[in-house]
C-alpha cells in the first residue's frame, strides 16, 4: 500500500539530460542548413536584383536607338569600365520609365559596384552591375566568363550587356 500511494513529482535529472541532448544533436542539423539557406537567399538576391536593373538599362538603350556591346570576349577587367557609375545618374536615367528604384545594396548589404559606358557617339555603349559577394572587397581586376560553385558565396557577381559573366551555378 505504501508504494501505491507515492506519486511521483517532476522529472529525474537523467530524463532532462537526454531531452537537452536530443535538442542539442536537432540543433547542430539545422543551423548549418539555416545559415546555408540565408547565403542562398542572399546570393538570389542579389543576382535578381542585377538582372532587373541590367534589364531596364538595356530597354533604356534600346529606346536610345542604339546598341550595346557585345559580350564574346572569354575575359572582363573592370579597370576599362569608365562612364557614369553614381546611383543619382542612374536614376535620372532609368527611374521611373524603367524601374521603380535602382537597388542600392545588394543581398549581403553591401553597395553594388554601377557603370554605365556611353562614351560619345558611335562608339560602344555598355553596361555593367557587380556585387562583391559575401566578403568584404569591392569588385576589381580582371575576371573569366563563366559560372562558380553557389556554395562558394565570397564569390564576385557581374552582370553585363544583356548577361551574366559571373554567376552561381553547378
Amino acid at each position: 500500500m505504501f508504494f501505491l500511494n507515492r506519486r511521483k513529482q517532476g522529472f529525474t535529472l537523467i530524463e532532462l539530460l537526454i531531452v537537452v541532448a536530443i535538442i542539442g544533436i536537432i540543433a547542430a542539423l539545422l543551423v548549418p542548413n539555416l545559415i546555408d539557406a540565408l547565403q542562398k537567399s542572399k546570393q538570389k538576391r542579389t543576382m535578381m536584383d542585377a538582372r532587373n536593373v541590367g534589364n531596364s538599362m538595356m530597354a533604356w538603350l534600346t529606346d536610345q536607338a542604339s546598341a550595346a556591346a557585345a559580350g564574346a570576349s572569354s575575359t572582363i577587367d573592370l579597370g576599362d569600365w569608365t562612364g557614369v557609375s553614381t546611383i543619382p545618374a542612374l536614376r535620372s536615367a532609368l527611374v521611373p520609365q524603367y524601374i521603380q528604384e535602382i537597388p542600392v545594396r545588394d543581398g549581403w548589404k553591401r553597395t553594388f559596384y554601377y557603370r554605365m559606358d556611353l562614351s560619345g557617339v558611335g562608339k560602344e555603349k555598355r553596361f555593367m552591375i557587380a556585387s562583391g559577394g559575401r566578403d568584404l572587397n569591392l569588385p576589381a581586376g580582371t575576371y573569366t566568363v563563366g559560372s562558380f560553385d553557389p556554395t562558394d558565396y565570397d564569390q564576385d557577381i557581374l552582370w553585363a550587356d544583356g548577361f551574366f559573366l559571373r554567376w552561381p551555378q553547378k
